[in-house]
């Protein structure tokens, strides 16, 4: 089994998608107009926080004048201002703002992750694309010795932690994405949290609102041993 620095190091070099390949240095070259004195990190973006950690948040891919540019998960745009906000709030996140790699945040008792490391067209990674990254997330819960629970923050991240369990022979029921729901996976294995994600499109219509997002972390602190 990898360690944690040659999993990182792996993931920032990796090159297996094409289109994501292209995309994702697209876009660190053109920037955005506000961002444009930034370097964009311009590569897959690795886990952030702490393995010992007991909590493994994971959502669907980085954003890209977010992650994409500042190389750390969910840093760097609303997305992220929404979640660390409530993250500092649950007492999980040392600072409730983040904005780049060097500002000094620290998580808690916890890891943040993604089904897909490259920023996708649309935010929409093809199966294939999520095919290829997984293995990734694999081998990050692998290396979380006291991992209790996971927060899926979205469907797909929902579907897809069941499915690493369900491909490595595990038997988990047909269970249903719900914002809110926590359910028991196995004796022995982590629950599972699931949560709307905390993308512009789901804060700003009132899906998901500061409250139920708040709630969230609360169950995930309450549901620890």
């Amino acid at each position: 089994m990898m360690d944690i620095e040659h999993l990182n190091n792996t993931i920032t070099i990796c090159r297996k998608c094409s289109r994501l390949v292209e995309y994702r240095e697209s876009v660190a070259r053109t920037k955005k107009r506000a961002f444009q004195d930034w370097e964009y990190w311009g590569k897959p973006v690795p886990a952030f926080g702490d393995f010992q950690g007991r909590l493994l948040v994971i959502g669907l891919a980085p954003g890209p004048h977010g992650s994409n540019r500042t190389g750390r998960m969910f840093t760097g745009d609303s997305s992220g201002v929404f979640l660390f906000s409530a993250l500092y709030k649950a007492g999980f996140a040392s600072q409730p703002e983040s904005y780049k790699q060097d500002d000094g945040m620290k998580l808690y008792n916890m890891l943040i992750s993604a089904v897909c490391r490259c920023v996708p067209p649309d935010n929409k990674p093809s199966r294939s694309e999520i095919k290829n990254c997984l293995p990734y997330l694999v081998h990050e819960i692998e290396l979380m010795p006291n991992l209790q629970g996971f927060i899926a923050l979205g469907r797909i991240a929902f579907e897809n932690i069941l499915s690493i369990y369900r491909t490595n022979g595990v038997e988990i029921p047909q269970l249903k994405f719900k914002h809110g729901a926590l359910f028991e996976l196995g004796e022995g294995l982590p629950w599972l949290l699931a949560s709307y994600h905390p993308s512009r499109q789901n804060t700003q219509t009132g899906r998901l609102t500061v409250s139920m997002f708040d709630l969230i972390w609360e169950c995930a602190a309450r549901s620890l041993k």
